[in-house]
């Protein structure tokens, strides 16, 4: 009987060993400093993935705090996501013009209410519905803090003074980095929240030099690089100013990764200079990254298990 109650036991622990989730890797700066210093390059390397739209897989749609907490127990993350504005102007976090692919609504999402998405549900990207929920942006702010570091993509029509309130009500100086897409719009964000990061769209050296005569100073950029790699003289230039590099993956770069796993395109990647890697492959980064990291030997105080 002992014999059998011991076998029981360690088949009971191999069944709770096997469904007990993994644990959360959550990012955290104590100072708006602290974060810069990590981005300007000062902290030491450590590369990190950005969750493209939040990292959506099946049962966890695109954009949704749900989402966001799911790729915290697949890697410590950078979340990028995508903010609209509803009919009475607040700001909800939804990458599409129209409710149509990701939600149980229709049309514009610029005709609704606040108060009619919330009674709206989210599908994943393989329309199934589920549970969860459009979040505004504060919510998202808030949830994040101490977890993740946000790169915020402001869609067409939404103020840069909208975000930088949000930014500020939520006190995410701390892991917030605002993107924009020209020079002129990076100066905008700059003028407004001088202590801000900005995400500036970076592909070659004269960009850096464009962004720096319209007042964006080096310790305020993380340069993206775009879609395709860059020559690694870019990424040693960009490092040599102090400034982190994100290279987005998704489209051609990630089918090539996914389609030949053995021949190790983040880490090549990696190799080459870059330093964040925006990708809708979360997992299959993620296995690389680990490999590169380890292979170098490379840590971040910044990162608890929870």
């Amino acid at each position: 009987m002992k014999k059998l109650n011991f076998l029981f036991l360690l088949v009971f622990a191999g069944c709770i060993s096997f469904v007990a989730p993994n644990k959360k890797q959550y990012i955290s700066f104590k100072t708006p400093k602290e974060f810069n210093d990590f981005l300007n390059r000062k902290a030491g390397a450590f590369p990190l993935i950005s969750a493209h739209r939040g990292g959506p897989m099946p049962g966890f749609p695109e954009n949704a705090i749900e989402t966001f907490e799911n790729a915290t127990q697949i890697q410590p993350v950078i979340i990028e996501f995508d903010v609209a504005l509803s009919k009475d102007s607040v700001l909800v976090i939804m990458h599409d013009n129209k409710l149509d692919r990701t939600t149980t609504g229709t049309g514009e999402i610029g005709s609704y209410t606040y108060a009619e998405l919330k009674k709206l549900n989210l599908k994943d990207n393989e329309s199934k519905v589920t549970e969860f929920k459009i979040p505004t942006l504060d919510e998202v702010l808030n949830w994040g803090k101490n977890k993740v570091i946000f790169t915020i993509d402001v869609k067409r029509g939404v103020p840069f003074a909208k975000i930088v309130d949000a930014v500020r009500r939520t006190k995410s100086e701390t892991n917030a980095i605002v993107i924009t897409y020209n020079a002129n719009q990076a100066a905008e964000v700059h003028h407004l929240a001088p202590d801000l990061m900005i995400s500036a769209s970076a592909r070659k050296i004269e960009d850096i030099e464009r962004l720096n005569e319209v007042g964006v100073p080096n310790d305020k950029i993380v340069a993206f690089t775009g879609t395709a790699a860059a020559d690694k003289s870019v990424y040693e230039y960009l490092h040599a100013k102090g400034i982190t590099c994100i290279l987005g993956t998704m489209g051609n770069l990630d089918r090539s990764a996914k389609a030949n796993p053995n021949q190790k395109v983040y880490e090549k990647l990696l190799a080459n200079g870059v330093d964040i890697i925006s990708t809708d492959e979360l997992v299959l980064a993620g296995e690389q990254f680990d490999s590169y990291r380890n292979a170098n030997k490379l840590k971040l105080k910044n990162l608890t298990l929870k």
